[in-house]
């Protein structure tokens, strides 16, 4: 990707980027590597919310404002791919009215964001079980698809309906429906096997992984993918995790020392 193209301004949120936006980006870029392929578990809208006495759906409509503009943030930073957990299996577990908001809430975004998605290059993507997403969802998820899947600037993947522990079953069911078919030797299995299985096929494994509202646990969130992920995690709920607090855990990425198992200088 080339200095030009990153340097090139999009605004998903119709707001002007700010000179000062701009040179913050750019001393990120020169400060260290950018992470290829940042992943969000996007955590505290309800309790964001309820501090300030309102409605847990007031929280999920502010935490869409974040969504945009993290989004637009990563896009410009350089970011190649953006993973959001929008929705886990065990959030249908939630009370329904809350579900079905969270759903019309999902439906009334794609809508009203696609196209800015395909103005600035990005391509949209989902994982998990879209299936028992309702059917307007479904087709807006599939146009939103249609409409972006040219598009090399960023990919923008959602998590919807997704655990990973449903998709790592999935991932050996069809291994060994393989196996047992002939067509794959189980000696033969490896890591790629099983990688190739899982719904992020494709997709580069995330270089970092950012929790907001201080909870220490990955959640079923792409167990397999985050080996070596490097992990951030802020107390900020998630409405209130903008650009700025992209670019802290980007600074924080930064500074480590990714050694895969090596040891130093190795």
């Amino acid at each position: 990707m080339s200095s030009e193209t990153l340097d090139q301004p999009i605004q998903l949120s119709g707001a002007e980027q700010t000179a000062a936006d701009r040179e913050a980006q750019a001393a990120l870029r020169a400060r260290g590597p950018i992470p290829a392929h940042v992943a969000c578990i996007m955590d505290g809208n309800g309790r964001w919310a309820k501090s300030r006495g309102k409605t847990r759906v007031t929280g999920h409509h502010e935490g869409v404002v974040s969504v945009r503009d993290v989004t637009e943030a990563a896009a410009q930073l350089g970011v190649e791919h953006l993973t959001l957990y929008t929705f886990s299996t065990e959030n249908w577990h939630r009370p329904k009215a809350e579900v079905t908001a969270l759903m019309e809430l999902l439906v009334r975004t794609l809508r009203r964001e696609a196209e800015k998605l395909h103005r600035n290059g990005i391509r949209l993507h989902a994982i998990g079980d879209l299936g028992r997403l309702p059917a307007r969802g479904q087709r807006e998820l599939q146009e939103a698809f249609d409409l972006t899947a040219g598009n090399t600037r960023m990919t923008l993947t959602l998590a919807l309906s997704y655990g990973s522990r449903w998709e790592i079953t999935g991932a050996v069911r069809q291994i060994a429906e393989a196996a047992r078919a002939g067509r794959l030797d189980p000696a033969d299995i490896t890591e790629e096997t099983v990688s190739d299985a899982l719904l992020t096929r494709g997709l580069p494994d995330p270089d970092l992984l950012v929790r907001t509202a201080g909870e220490m646990r990955l959640s079923n969130f792409l167990l397999w993918q985050v080996a070596y992920t490097e992990l951030y995690v802020t107390e900020k709920f998630w409405p209130d995790f903008r650009r700025e607090a992209l670019y802290e855990a980007v600074r924080s990425y930064q500074d480590r020392d990714r050694r895969f198992g090596r040891v130093e200088g190795e």
